[in-house]
């Protein structure tokens, strides 16, 4: 049996077996995609650099180099490409390479916010379309004709009158001496060929043949493996430690204490673990220790007797509510919950007398670097930092406590040496999405307005846990929002869309439950408000009216919001966050007597889609980080100590409990607006409402799974 489409040779490979039989093999690499494979093999040099961004060899090989982290966001993919677009290259032959950190020459040289896209946008675009304007005036030097006759396109100069055609690899070397142009013509959106399609990440095949990407792959030649055993519970010191057993184990070179912690280190992690399991080390409470049943008391006193801070009030509240026809009350409650990346912290650390190298994976790799700095009294351009992919991130890699406990551990034992976390230290160490209790009123009047609106939070170590201009504040003519934080021991950090990944669920379902006292449709309330915003605006509109109501729109249009299914259940949520808009629709059925989320409609206005392949997995990822921990997840504490460890008994979503989900994205001709966390504060929201819907029960606690509609427990 014979291929006969030679362009299709790799894609089935076929075997015969001795014992008879056909295996039919794909292959993932060799089969026509929707769009070229970036070349990641070709030689580097002769490299000609036109910017920090890009260099070009002359057999046209173009290096684009991407300076932020890249955690799963497609940031290593859209990056080079908004580059590609505005230099007209060939994108089969670009070349992608993550950049060192270098504050010189990158600005936000970190991943955080959503803001990566919008931040670099102009930056990205200005240096391919800089690097295009050189090697056109390189082509038409040479061919002495007007430079204003000459183009660029898939990797060539070109003049139409002459006919006349130059590779970027043979015109790159003059073009780097020219004057660089200051002013730049960028391209028009309908002329983009890369910008908006769907191309496949630079990394997928080092990925999927387990190429060394992640900072658990990282090695040097002669380095020491180390871990740490810190506290088991928040507020305890180190009272005595006892490590002769752990000394005695063979591969072990030295055991170390510092700062509340106590390091093994060794010549692999296997020996490194199994001697840290034999340390003997005493503590002592140092403080308050708090479990689970103390926040609950604590969430109750201070939500009716603490001291709020006002956020912003808006007209006469207490006079809006004495009157109203009707008064609706509900409170909401969140879980701390762990970041639980799949790639657990480590960093690489080998700190000598002349200066520092360190390597691993960073959200804030600056950050981390100046910490360092400030730690070991080494200026900073001594120090080196070598950025690895982030196997996961979501918000816990903004902090850089274990980079500085490498560089820390590497200046005490004067050796090279990678400091690697296990499961369960990543679990059980803190930084965690803090926890939070929310209290909703709504006052109505005789015809159902929204007259009055109070939101009141209270966090442990949240912070600030409103955002008191996001709506629906200028729609009502009476509001309050107040925030109190409450200082705990347990460590807080950034979690994937801070405070809106649950403020986005409670003022979601709670607005649902204001449109139901008003006699409303969910999604029409929520658009009348809006209206209510544009003709008589209330205060400060910081949100795009008409950005909200174009997914709102989209979403009730792609999701039939106003038919009847028969047997299923639907719930909607909206939200803005991190400059961008998204809308969903949860659709729930009942099985065996429990609401199952079968699928969820999702309407997007992050403003110009870069990729779109990496912008849907954006949104389908966000919705299904924000519906497995609203289903499922919680840290509960005891003793000051977290009760999960592992993923035995820390609950994440499962492959099965996954639903079908249905992307869509609104384009309005403006700039990228971030994509990262938009999808995931809508998604408790839409899912609450929907299972509503199906079983009459408001949901106002999460983990969701704990409720008496999972449970059958009253």
């Amino acid at each position: 049996m014979q291929q006969s489409n030679t362009s299709r040779r790799d894609f089935l490979k076929i075997t015969t077996f001795t014992g008879g039989g056909l295996l039919l093999g794909f292959s993932w690499f060799g089969a026509e995609g929707e769009m070229p494979t970036v070349i990641n093999t070709l030689p580097l040099d002769k490299s000609i650099g036109f910017n920090s961004y890009l260099s070009i060899t002359a057999d046209g090989v173009i290096t684009i180099y991407s300076p932020n982290p890249e955690l799963g966001q497609n940031i290593m993919t859209s990056f080079p490409m908004i580059v590609a677009e505005e230099l007209d290259a060939d994108w089969t032959k670009v070349k992608v390479e993550q950049a060192a950190l270098d504050t010189k020459s990158f600005d936000r040289q970190l991943t955080g916010g959503s803001g990566a896209i919008p931040h670099s946008w102009k930056r990205l675009r200005n240096a391919g379309a800089t690097a295009r304007a050189m090697l056109i005036q390189s082509a038409a030097t040479q061919w002495n004709v007007p430079s204003t006759e000459c183009t660029a396109s898939n990797g060539f100069v070109l003049h139409a009158a002459t006919g006349k055609k130059a590779g970027f690899g043979e015109l790159a070397a003059k073009a780097a001496t020219l004057p660089v142009p200051k002013d730049v013509v960028l391209k028009d959106r309908k002329d983009f060929k890369i910008i908006g399609q769907s191309v496949k990440n630079v990394a997928n095949k080092s990925i999927v043949t387990g190429k060394p990407l992640f900072g658990l792959d990282f090695y040097r030649e002669g380095m020491l493996f180390a871990m740490i055993q810190r506290p088991p519970a928040f507020a305890s010191k180190i009272k005595t430690v006892d490590s002769t057993a752990a000394k005695a184990m063979p591969g072990i070179v030295e055991v170390v204490v510092f700062k509340n912690n106590v390091a093994v280190v060794g010549k692999s992690t296997w020996e490194v673990n199994k001697a840290r399991k034999l340390l003997k080390i005493e503590y002592q409470n140092d403080g308050f220790v708090e479990s689970t049943s103390d926040h609950n008391a604590i969430f109750t006193t201070v939500m009716a007797d603490g001291k709020p801070e006002v956020k912003r009030k808006d007209g006469d509240v207490e006079a809006a509510f004495k009157t109203a026809a009707k008064i609706i009350k509900a409170e909401y409650q969140c879980p701390f919950l762990s970041h639980a990346p799949m790639e657990p912290m480590n960093f690489f650390a080998h700190v000598r007398p002349d200066g520092v190298e360190l390597a691993g994976p960073s959200q804030t790799p600056a950050s981390a670097r100046t910490a360092v700095s400030k730690l070991l009294n080494i200026t900073e351009d001594k120090i080196t930092l070598e950025l690895t992919r982030l196997g996961g991130g979501f918000g816990r890699r903004l902090k850089f406590d274990y980079v500085v406990e490498a560089a820390e551990l590497s200046s005490i034992i004067k050796a090279p040496v990678k400091l690697i976390w296990t499961r369960e230290d990543d679990v059980t160490g803190g930084n965690y999405r803090p926890a939070v209790r929310y209290h909703f009123e709504a006052a109505l009047d005789s015809a159902g307005n929204l007259v009055g609106y109070k939101c009141r939070g209270v966090g442990l170590n949240a912070g600030n846990l409103v955002r008191e201009d996001n709506f629906p504040s200028g729609a009502v003519d009476n509001l309050l929002i107040e925030s109190i934080d409450y200082k705990s021991p347990i460590t807080t950090g950034a979690w994937r869309a801070p405070i809106t990944n649950f403020l986005g669920f409670a003022e979601q379902a709670f607005i649902d439950e204001v449109a139901q006292a008003a006699g409303k449709d969910p999604v029409q309330f929520r658009l009348e408000l809006l209206t209510k915003a544009r003709t008589t605006p209330v205060g400060a509109i910081k949100y795009s009216i008409d950005r909200m109501e174009g997914v709102i729109k989209m979403a009730a249009e792609k999701s039939a919001w106003s038919t009847k299914k028969p047997g299923v259940f639907q719930g909607f949520s909206v939200y803005f966050s991190h400059q961008s808009y998204v809308a969903q629709v949860c659709e729930v059925m009942m099985q065996a007597g429990k609401p199952v989320v079968k699928k969820i409609y999702a309407v997007a206005d992050c403003g110009q889609v870069i990729n779109l392949s990496g912008a849907r997995q954006q949104v389908m990822g966000g919705i299904i980080d924000g519906l497995g921990h609203a289903m499922y997840s919680k840290l509960t504490f005891k003793n000051g100590a977290s009760e999960q460890t592992n993923f035995h008994n820390y609950r994440l979503i499962r492959m099965k409990e996954i639903p079908e989900i249905e992307p869509y994205f609104i384009d309005n001709g403006i700039d990228p607006t971030g994509l990262g966390e938009p999808a995931l504060p809508p998604t408790g929201g839409a899912v609450a409402n929907a299972i509503y819907k199906a079983t009459g029960k408001r949901l106002r606690k999460q983990p969701f799974i704990d409720e008496e509609v999972f449970t059958g427990k009253v």
